[in-house]
């Protein structure tokens, strides 16, 4: 048994399930804590992918690429040659501030419309997006896809080492959002998203101006998102507006979520691990149970079956029960001012 191909396998599916808990705990902002019916995140994910690789890969040859206007290649300025690859840094501070910008235009319109209109808003612009880059060769190279994404620390660490580096990068970003949501989550602004979650009429009722809390929520969950795509970006290396395809970038991430538990940031991150590992551990299975769309009816059936025994998902959300209806008890830690 090849041990040290065992451990490079379990570094390479640590990666991506931590990338895909970042997305889900965005989600979770959304969904979780403030009842959007966002199914758009395929969006934020391109828009944090594409701008923090178009912002710091090399600009592409001309005569390969004559349609092709973007590059930065920000690693090669001197104004960031503080010994570090801070230009990794910028690219991802600028995805989270892209897709923050695209959420706060976007949910200035689409949340004053009711759920339904709102999922389906989130999926065209989504859709969107992921047409533009596909269609238009001059922002990103078109269906040809965007290549030459560069490493974090670049060629200072062997390619079969970067792996073992880049996990710590994605654990150290994911346990700081992690914390960051949480402590929201817990804050009076978390426990306003829970109340307007439970009942906005309520809400509304209590003082809050809900679309404003509405859309600070909006905003941050997206952010989360760009985040999660930036890094996508450096770890892949390569992206495709086939990556963005509404099955993977946002079906999945929808599965992870309720299979962990909506409105848990630990559930968030459990049901990220949980369902990546069966994307990933299905496409051992010999013939066609290793196909694409066999893994995503496993993974159909695992939202069912815990549906079925755990509706509230594998770890769920932990409710304070006043005296009184559940909308009662949001509705008070709403206006509770500490």
């Amino acid at each position: 048994m090849d041990i040290g191909g065992v451990i490079d396998y379990l570094v390479g599916f640590a990666i991506m399930a931590m990338i895909y808990a970042i997305f889900t705990l965005g989600l979770n902002v959304h969904w979780g804590f403030t009842g959007l019916f966002n199914i758009g995140i395929a969006g934020f994910f391109a828009l944090g992918a594409y701008t923090s690789a178009l912002l710091t890969s090399p600009p592409p040859d001309p005569e390969q690429f004559e349609d092709f206007v973007f590059g930065g290649d920000l690693a090669h300025y001197g104004f960031l040659d503080w010994g570090i690859d801070a230009w990794f840094f910028l690219g991802i501070a600028a995805a989270a501030a892209v897709c923050g910008i695209v959420a706060l235009m976007i949910g200035s319109i689409t949340l004053r419309l009711n759920d339904d209109y709102l999922s389906i808003a989130t999926l065209g612009i989504a859709e969107s997006v992921r047409l533009f880059f596909l269609n238009e060769k001059w922002a990103a190279n078109g269906s040809k896809g965007l290549y030459r994404i560069p490493k974090f620390l670049g060629d200072l660490i062997p390619a079969e080492s970067y792996d073992y580096l880049y996990v710590v990068v994605v654990l150290v970003v994911l346990a700081i959002l992690f914390v960051a949501v949480q402590r929201a989550a817990r804050s009076p602004w978390g426990r306003v998203l829970r109340a307007i979650r439970e009942d906005e009429v309520t809400t509304a009722a209590s003082g809050k101006y809900v679309f404003h809390y509405k859309l600070q929520s909006f905003v941050f969950g997206a952010m989360i998102m760009g985040t999660g795509g930036a890094l996508f970006a450096h770890h892949v290396r390569f992206l495709s507006p086939l990556t963005f395809d509404p099955l993977l970038a946002t079906f999945v991430i929808w599965a992870m979520l309720m299979v962990g538990g909506s409105g848990n940031n630990f559930g968030a991150v459990l049901g990220a691990f949980v369902v990546w590992g069966v994307w990933a551990g299905t496409q051992f299975l010999p013939g066609i149970f290793a196909d694409p769309s066999f893994r995503l009816l496993m993974i159909g059936v695992l939202i069912v079956a815990i549906m079925l025994v755990r509706p509230g998902g594998l770890l769920g959300e932990w409710r304070r029960m006043v005296a009184g209806s559940q909308v009662e008890a949001a509705s008070r830690e709403a206006s509770d001012p500490k």
